[in-house]
């Protein structure tokens, strides 16, 4: 008798590991490189709460839950370079980030030297212009870059692009984060601190208008510095991802002039393991609802310039979407 039990219960457990594997299997299948499984909901990492890439998460979360079958959810980061770590660890699905940070990544340089090269991640698409903008009170007597020198001055939370751009700007310039009174401060905090007089310029890049500068230009009121010409050329002969691009007269309500500065492209990743099947759906899901956004940046998605810009490849399931839309 004992030995028909142990028999029947060996027979059952072999029953179990095969049902548990053909199960692992199945799976897995359809990752665009072979990995995972595709999630039961999908993380979009975005940034601060004070800038554009998290009203834009939140209206594209929208729009992926109710068109492409999966439950999507937009998540507060520190934005582009941390928002990439979170699609490398699998903390995160979808990201929002600058297209030079995208590169920096995947080449493994700047603030992603000790990472190395990260690989985890694709292109989902261009997506709008990122503007540099320096803010500063409307009452501040700094006027240009070069008097950030001895001042408080933010460049954006740790790791962000923000940063980066901060840091390019100030060496054309002759000027390193030493030469300023430094502060590493979300847009939202940034600008709390330059209206309780505690900051004196904080450097935000993203799509205007920001939430943050327009918050604070309605109570404490805002210039936005201009950079030089010669310095915008300097920029872009060293670091070619950026344009020159102004941001338009009466964005905010108590800047009236136009004021010339630089720009780099938003973009959105997508981890590479994802399905194409997918990417497909979420990739339709935004790019046929950008329109549906709630933002004044949305406008500025259009589908023939989501090439523009990427100089990473682009997931599978995303390019089947381009295809069929004719986008080269």
């Amino acid at each position: 008798m004992n030995k028909r039990h142990f028999l029947l219960s060996l027979t059952l457990l072999l029953s179990m590991s095969l049902m548990t594997a053909c199960g692992g299997n199945n799976s897995a299948q359809g990752g665009a490189g072979g990995g995972s499984a595709d999630p039961s909901q999908l993380i979009i990492a975005t940034g601060g709460t004070g800038g554009t890439y998290f009203p834009l998460g939140g209206g594209m979360a929208d729009h992926i839950t109710k068109n492409a079958g999966i439950t999507a959810t937009a998540q507060a980061t520190g934005a582009s370079a941390e928002n990439i770590r979170l699609l490398r660890d699998k903390k995160a699905d979808i990201a929002f980030t600058q297209n030079d940070i995208a590169e920096y990544a995947a080449k493994g340089t700047n603030m992603f030297q000790q990472d190395g090269k990260i690989e985890a991640f694709q292109a989902l698409g261009a997506l709008y212009d990122e503007t540099i903008q320096i803010v500063v009170s409307a009452d501040s007597n700094i006027k240009s870059v070069a008097d950030l020198k001895d001042k408080r001055v933010s460049v954006g939370a740790p790791g962000s692009g923000t940063e980066v751009n901060a840091q390019q700007i100030l060496e054309a310039y002759g000027m390193t984060f030493e030469d300023t009174k430094l502060q590493r401060l979300s847009f939202a905090d940034s600008a709390k601190a330059i209206q309780d007089g505690q900051l004196d310029a904080a450097f935000q890049t993203a799509g205007t208008p920001t939430a943050a500068i327009t918050e604070l230009a309605a109570t404490t009121g805002v210039k936005i510095i201009p950079i030089d010409a010669d310095k915008i050329d300097a920029i872009i002969a060293k670091y070619p991802y950026y344009v020159k691009t102004t941001v338009p007269a009466n964005t905010y309500q108590t800047v009236p002039e136009e004021v010339t500065t630089v720009s780099v492209k938003s973009m959105l990743l997508i981890r590479s393991d994802l399905s194409e099947d997918l990417v497909y759906k979420v990739t339709k899901a935004i790019f046929e609802n950008s329109d549906k956004l709630g933002h004044a940046k949305a406008k500025e998605i259009k589908l023939e310039n989501v090439k523009n810009g990427v100089s990473i490849p682009v997931h599978p399931g995303a390019q089947k979407y381009f295809d069929e839309k004719g986008v080269k």
